[in-house]
Order: structure tokens, then C-alpha cells, then sequence
């Protein structure tokens, strides 16, 4: 059996790199063409990619931290007073150092930067995006900062910070990166974008004695050849001298004559070892044509899921012919349960250490219900520092249930955080279709296999029932005489065995989907009508009167186009507040009307309402509306709501409509809350005391609004809607 089974299967190739390297490390000892005791140049450079300095720079501007000391200094005193106090060490908080290294002007913080030190392992210096804000900014002036924080800050995305640096530490970092599953994918595309401009840097460790430096080095030359050709990194290679371009030219023809891959580890890598996971209690795997897979089998594949499969941030999954040949060999059904099985066995461990790739072989291996349990587990988190990176493996799924999961994790997330990931996500995934978020979230919608009346049959074999939901959502049950029954019955001994109980979990499921959806739905919706988001008469007609769920949530809504009220009537036409027929023009913007914008045509709206007992989904025609006053336009300071006390429960809620929090400070605490706004909208900043325990938020069981106020004065910048939304969610504290 075992001459039919994928390659990877029999003889994985973490073996065969075994027995190559042992055989390459002999002919090395017998006599390598070395050239040993060159000087590499002590050159050290930035190389920037077209645009690439201009987009860096740009985030120097991004909100960083300022606690509320540096900002009383910034207030009072302007950056001066600020550099001040950095000098005699006030401004201590590395965040607070960063942010005014970033911000200030250059003139008063250059002149500081050869003395700032920070500790690269201590997790409080500049990391991601500040590093390459730090790099564009002070160029090679900031390398004492940039190199040593980069290097570890992969998490992030600061190791991208070391991509404009063309130096001999950074190419020695780049060839052993090489080597690693988790930093290649940066290694790589630095040595393809430097080019042959890199090889001078790494020549004297492939031409040296010490084995280990030389294999990378050499794999590191070999993959640059692999992209500029053999010819550029000999040239290149010639400021050696000949003989030092006649060795490199050896090896790289030795390298493409092997059968083994171009570009090997140093060191042959060999799977990771799953103490925790015992492949006794592993449902089998099978191939396509039903056989099993025998042990040795499936424990090479376990060890191939720990190699060849990585999802960097913000990347793709990293790929493997000879994985991907040995997943499409197996049945997908036994294959999603064999990978959902490790990681349930995963979660049931409390997520041990080093087996980060268990959420990542669910690229590979995830079906459905695999989606449906991460998106659920994702809602609250049982792992620590994992869950991010799972949103990532969501996003990586990539099929309309794991976005429909990603988007309820946007939603409905307890943490702020793994929010704002999954938005981020969407966001890419939206960008993949050629579509926006909004717009990728319309389709997500599922119909569940509704029919266009809202209904589905359900076959028992002896009997149908016909269910469907009303208007709230709520299931109904119709039987084959057209009596409605108060719930599916369970299924009977005359009933079909297989059809019935299929059936009836069918139901069961829908329901639990159904209840899901509808709350998500709702609040999306909630917001398209605070954000202001306008449709299609295409895009109205498709995803919300015909859509045989959505249709039941639009209806008890009041829709507005180019001034012009209406609501969806039962036969899905449309009627205004006196019940007359509306028309959509084809060019119509269609979007739900927010209170401000029926003006006095609520109380009307209001009336026809109760007259059709029409329960809306949200507050919309009851919706409590505000408006800020003059000295709050001119002076941007809320002073009606400073000094209240209020559950911090309430503050907690107000992260769950999109407001975020603060930077802890110590112990671990937050003292604010901001509403960030988009265009030259300014930001809207809630301090609180005694503040919120990011770990332990029952601590202090009450928080006192100390200062409410816009990062600058609002004045014309606020839509009149905007502003009374966020009035309202400071009303609905107390």
C-alpha cells in the first residue's frame, strides 16, 4: 500500500534532508572550495522601494500614547517644554518617548536620538509600525533603535522595518531568517529586493570555514541567484577577486544540479514534537479511493501540518507541493475531522506553548463546522496571545461561512483588540473581492436554503412540514393539511430513519442560525443607518427585499432616498407615512432614515407603527436625539457629563459600539476611552478614575468621568447625526 501513498507520506522530506546534508557535509569535509579571511564591507545604507519612504512617513502622524503627565507638559509648554522633561527624566513611559520622538519637531529631537536606549526584550520599546515611522524619519541615525527591536518584534509586523537596510549585520540576520518556517517569508523578499546589492555582505561567510554560517550564507546566495540569475551574483561576487567569483559560481552550479530543494536549511529542521497530543484518540484519515492511512503515515503528515504550513500576519498560508499533494489525496470529509480533532485536543490543553501551527493546519484542513466552532470559540477566547492570530486563520479560510464567522467576531468580540483584527481582515478580504467591507458583508448574508416565500420543506418520508420564520424572526411550523403546529415534532417510529432525524436536526440548526444572524443583522444594521450608508435600488431590491430573511428586519424599518420617506409594505412594495404608493427612481440612494432625518415626520411615522403593530428591531423612530451646543462646537470640552459616576459595566459596554480603549498604564489599568472619527472629524476622549483593570475589570466597580472631550474643537467637522449618537452614548451611561 505504501507505493501508492503521496511521497511526503512514505519518505518526508525532512528524512531525505537528512541524508543530503550528512552527504554534503562529508564532500564538504573532503574538500570545499573555500576562500577564507575576506573582509566584508562595513558599508551600511538604506535602500528605500518607490514610495516606500513617503508611506512610512505617514505614520508618524498615526495616534500614539501620551499619558495624561505629557500631556499636561505638552499643553502648558509646547514640544519644548516636553523635550524638557525628557531630559531630566520625567518622561520616562518608552510609549510616551515614542511618541515624541514621532511627533515633535525634528530640529529639537535629532540631536536626542544617539541617546535614547531602549530594551528590545523588554516589550516597552517602539515596535510595528512605529519602527518603520522611526526609520523613514531619522534614517540610519535611528538604527540603533530600529535594528535591535525589529529583529525580535515579529508579532507585529516590526521585522519589516529591517526591508530598507543594506548592511552586513542585517544580511547575516536575513540568511539565517532564511532558514526559519517563521521569518522567510521577510528574509526572502529582502535578499530578492536587494539583490546583488546584498551578495558582497554575504560572500566571505560562504567562501569562510565555520560550517553553519556558510550554509546559509551560501542558501541565501543561491536564493538571490534564484531571482537575478547565476551571472549577477557571480559579478558581484568578483570584488573578491576571480577566485572568489570561480568558488561562488561552483557552488551556486552545484546547488542547481542537486535533486534536493534549492535553497536547504542549514541544518536539517525536523518536526515539532506534540507531547500533549496523543494520536490514539485521532479519528482516521482516509484517501480518496477509502483506504485508511496507516500510522506512519498519518505521523508524517502530523509533522509535514508543523513545517509546511505558517500563516505570517497579514500573509497567506505558506504552501508545500509535496503537503499539498498529500492533502488532495485524502477524502476532505476525514481530513477536516482529523484536523479539527487536534485542535479540540488543542483547546482541551489549554493551548500548550510552541504549536501555534495547530491553529495554522486549519488553512489547510478547516471545513465548515470547523469555521463555525473557531468563530464561536473566537466570540470569548479561552488562549492567551492566540487569538488574534486565529481571527488571522479565519480570515485565511477564507469561505463564506469563515467571513460570516470573521464578521460576528468584528461584532460581537469581548475584546477590543480581536475586534479591530477581524475588521482589519474583512477588510482585507473585502479588498480581495474588489469590494468594500460594507459591501462584503451584504453577501455574506446567507439565504440557509429558504426558498423566495421564506420557507423550506422538510421531508420525513411519510410526512412533510413546511417551516419557515415570521416577521420577528420566530420559527413557525406549517403541517401537509396547512395547520400550524407549535414546534417540529421529533421524529416518530412510521417516519422515514434516515430522512426524519436529518430533518429534524436540520431545524434545529437553522434556528440556532437563524437567532445568530438576526442579532448580527440588526446591529449592522443599526449602524448603516448612524454611519449614514446608502444602496443601490439593485442592492436594495437584492439584499434586503427579496433576501428571505433580511426582507423580514427591513420591513419594520423606515427606508429614505433623496429625501423621500418610505417603508417596505407585506406584497414588497413601498408606501410612504400616509400608506400612498413610492416609486424608487433606477439612480436611487436608498438608506435607513435616522430620526434627524424625518424631521417632523416621526410623530407620523410613529402612529402608522403602532396602527400596523410594527415592533422596529432597534430605536429608530423612537431613537433618543441630541445636539451639541454652542461653547461644545467652540470649545470641544462635554462638560455637562464630567463628574458623573457610572458602572464601569457602562464604559465596557460603550467598547462594544465601537468606542476603544486607552493604553494601560501600570498595573495594567486604563484611564480612558476614545471614539475615533473618521475624516477631519477630531476623536472624542473619555478620561475616567479610578480607571478600568484591563485584567480584572471588577476591581474598581465604578469610574468617574473626569474629562470629556474632543481632541480639538468640533465646530463645522460633526454631521448633526454623528454628534447626536455620540451624545447618546454618553447619556446612556448613567
Amino acid at each position: 500500500m505504501s507505493d501508492a501513498l503521496p511521497r511526503l507520506l512514505v519518505d518526508p522530506p525532512w528524512e531525505r534532508d537528512a541524508r543530503a546534508y550528512r552527504e554534503t557535509t562529508r564532500a564538504a569535509a573532503k574538500g570545499a572550495a573555500l576562500v577564507p579571511g575576506l573582509e566584508p564591507p562595513a558599508d551600511r545604507s538604506l535602500v528605500w522601494a518607490d514610495g516606500e519612504r513617503e508611506e512610512w512617513l505617514k505614520l508618524c502622524d498615526r495616534p500614539s500614547y501620551l499619558g495624561d503627565k505629557e500631556k499636561a507638559i505638552l499643553e502648558s509648554e509646547g514640544w519644548e517644554g516636553l523635550v524638557r522633561a525628557y531630559e531630566d527624566g520625567t518622561v520616562t513611559y518608552t510609549p510616551c518617548q515614542t511618541y515624541m520622538f514621532k511627533r515633535a519637531p525634528e530640529e529639537l529631537v535629532r540631536p536626542l536620538l544617539a541617546d535614547w536606549s531602549t530594551n528590545p526584550k523588554g516589550g516597552s520599546g517602539p515596535r510595528g509600525d512605529d519602527l518603520k515611522a522611526l526609520l523613514a524619519r531619522f534614517g540610519l541615525d535611528a538604527h540603533h533603535i530600529v535594528f535591535p527591536h525589529a529583529k525580535v518584534d515579529r508579532r507585529y509586523g516590526g521585522d519589516r522595518a529591517l526591508l530598507p537596510l543594506l548592511d552586513l549585520e542585517t544580511a547575516v540576520l536575513m540568511a539565517h531568517w532564511l532558514s526559519q518556517g517563521s521569518t522567510r517569508r521577510v528574509a526572502a523578499e529582502w535578499l530578492s529586493g536587494h539583490g546583488a546589492d546584498a551578495v558582497p555582505f554575504l560572500v566571505p561567510d560562504a567562501l569562510g570555514k565555520a560550517r553553519v554560517p556558510r550554509d546559509k550564507a551560501r542558501a541565501a546566495l543561491a536564493h538571490i541567484a534564484s531571482r537575478h540569475g547565476v551571472p549577477a551574483v557571480v559579478d558581484a561576487a568578483r570584488r573578491y577577486g576571480d577566485r572568489a567569483a570561480e568558488a561562488v559560481e561552483g557552488f551556486l552550479a552545484e546547488e542547481s544540479a542537486q535533486e534536493a530543494p534549492a535553497e536547504p536549511p542549514a541544518k536539517p529542521v525536523r518536526p515539532l514534537t506534540a507531547t500533549w497530543l496523543n494520536r490514539d484518540e485521532l479519528p482516521e484519515v482516509r484517501l480518496r479511493d477509502g483506504r485508511m492511512l496507516p500510522p506512519e503515515a498519518i505521523e508524517n503528515l502530523i509533522g509535514a501540518l508543523t513545517l509546511y504550513v505558517a500563516l505570517p500576519w497579514g500573509g497567506e498560508p505558506t504552501t508545500n507541493p509535496e503537503l499539498d499533494e498529500a492533502l488532495d489525496a485524502c477524502e476532505p470529509a476525514s481530513l477536516a475531522a482529523f484536523g479539527r480533532a487536534i485542535f479540540e485536543r488543542w483547546i482541551a490543553q489549554r493551548t500548550p506553548s510552541r504549536s501555534g501551527w495547530v491553529l495554522d493546519q486549519l488553512c489547510r484542513t478547516a471545513d465548515d463546522d470547523a469555521a463555525r466552532r473557531l468563530g464561536a470559540l473566537l466570540l470569548k477566547w479561552p488562549g492567551s496571545g492566540t487569538d488574534k492570530h486565529a481571527v488571522q486563520v479565519l480570515r485565511a479560510i477564507g469561505t463564506d461561512t469563515a467571513l460570516i464567522q470573521l464578521h460576528r467576531v468584528a461584532q460581537r468580540a469581548s475584546a477590543p483588540g480581536r475586534r479591530r483584527t477581524a475588521e482589519n481582515c474583512l477588510a482585507m478580504a473585502a479588498k480581495a473581492r474588489g469590494l468594500s467591507p460594507d459591501e462584503l458583508a451584504d453577501r455574506l448574508v446567507p439565504d440557509l436554503g429558504l426558498d423566495d416565500a421564506g420557507t423550506l420543506v422538510l421531508d420525513y418520508g411519510p410526512r412533510r412540514f413546511t417551516v419557515g420564520f415570521d416577521e420577528e424572526l420566530r420559527p413557525f411550523v406549517i403541517d401537509e393539511a396547512g395547520k400550524h403546529r407549535k414546534a417540529l415534532p421529533k421524529p416518530g417510529a412510521k417516519d422515514d430513519a434516515d430522512l426524519a432525524p436529518a430533518a429534524y436536526q436540520r431545524f434545529a440548526a437553522l434556528k440556532k442560525d437563524v437567532r445568530g444572524i438576526a442579532g448580527d443583522q440588526i446591529r449592522r444594521l443599526e449602524r448603516a443607518m448612524t454611519t449614514g450608508r446608502r444602496w443601490t435600488a439593485d442592492e436594495f431590491e437584492r439584499y434586503f427585499v427579496r433576501h428571505p430573511l433580511l426582507r423580514h428586519i427591513a420591513r419594520r424599518l423606515v427606508w429614505t432616498t433623496g429625501g423621500t420617506a418610505f417603508r417596505i409594505a407585506e406584497d414588497r412594495t413601498f408606501a410612504d407615512a400616509a400608506d400612498a404608493p413610492v416609486r424608487l427612481p433606477d439612480d436611487a440612494r436608498i438608506g435607513i432614515a435616522h430620526p434627524l432625518d424625518l424631521g417632523g415626520a416621526v410623530a407620523a411615522w410613529a402612529e402608522l407603527f403602532a396602527d400596523y403593530e410594527i415592533v422596529q428591531p432597534f430605536p429608530q423612530l423612537g431613537r433618543h436625539v441630541d445636539e451639541l451646543g454652542g461653547t461644545e462646537r467652540d470649545t470641544g470640552r462635554l462638560a455637562r457629563f464630567e463628574g458623573a459616576t457610572v458602572p464601569s459595566g457602562a464604559i465596557l459596554g460603550l467598547l462594544r459600539k465601537g468606542w476603544e480603549r486607552g493604553p494601560a498604564e501600570d498595573g495594567g489599568v486604563y484611564h480612558s476611552v476614545v471614539r475615533r472619527l473618521p475624516g477631519d472629524a477630531p476623536d472624542l476622549v473619555v478620561e475616567l478614575a479610578p480607571g478600568i483593570a484591563v485584567l480584572a475589570v471588577d476591581v474598581f466597580p465604578e469610574q468617574t468621568l473626569r474629562e470629556v472631550r474632543f481632541t480639538a474643537p468640533p465646530r463645522g467637522a460633526l454631521d448633526p447625526v454623528t454628534a447626536s449618537e455620540l451624545l447618546a452614548d454618553l447619556a446612556g451611561l448613567g
